[in-house]
């Protein structure tokens, strides 16, 4: 009778145990805010200092130009020559990727900008950290399944 008090105590400390380290922090009701990193963006011209593709590193493909993202989602490319595109910052409530309820970082060029902004950088990209100096973003590919990464750091 004794050891069959003492494994229903056992048990009984174990399922509160386990139940403690549930958390009740339900993400599906918060959301991110934008402002921040629409703020620290808008701020001076950017270089690519990381671009991978699928893992194949094509930051080269990227040494040459200056970003600006500048007011009313008029995003700028610049080297020989100035290509224009858009961007944002928007909250993504989806449950497509994780984490759910973060900041797309969005960005389109369209022809004739070069295919390497068309077909690279056009995309809705998740936000994984920023600081006033540096934004690291990454996309995982709905066709393929590869994950691209782009960094863009402050001049």
């Amino acid at each position: 009778m004794k050891k069959l008090k003492l494994i229903s105590i056992l048990s009984l400390v174990f399922v509160l145990n386990v139940a403690s380290m549930c958390s009740d922090n339900d993400d599906s009701n918060s959301t991110a805010d934008p402002t921040p990193v629409i703020n620290t963006v808008s701020q001076g011209t950017w270089r690519i200092t990381f671009y991978e593709d699928s893992g194949v590193n094509e930051t080269t493909n990227y040494s040459n130009y200056i970003f600006t993202f500048g007011a009313n989602g008029v995003l700028t490319a610049v080297n020989t020559n100035t290509y224009t595109g858009s961007w944002s910052v928007t909250t993504d409530n989806s449950t497509d990727d994780s984490p759910s309820n973060d900041l797309d970082f969005n960005i389109l060029f369209t022809a004739p900008s070069p295919a390497i902004f068309v077909d690279d950088l056009s995309d809705d990209w998740d936000i994984i950290s920023y600081t006033s100096t540096k934004i690291e973003l990454v996309d995982v590919s709905g066709g393929n399944g590869g994950t691209d990464y782009l960094t863009f750091e402050k001049i």
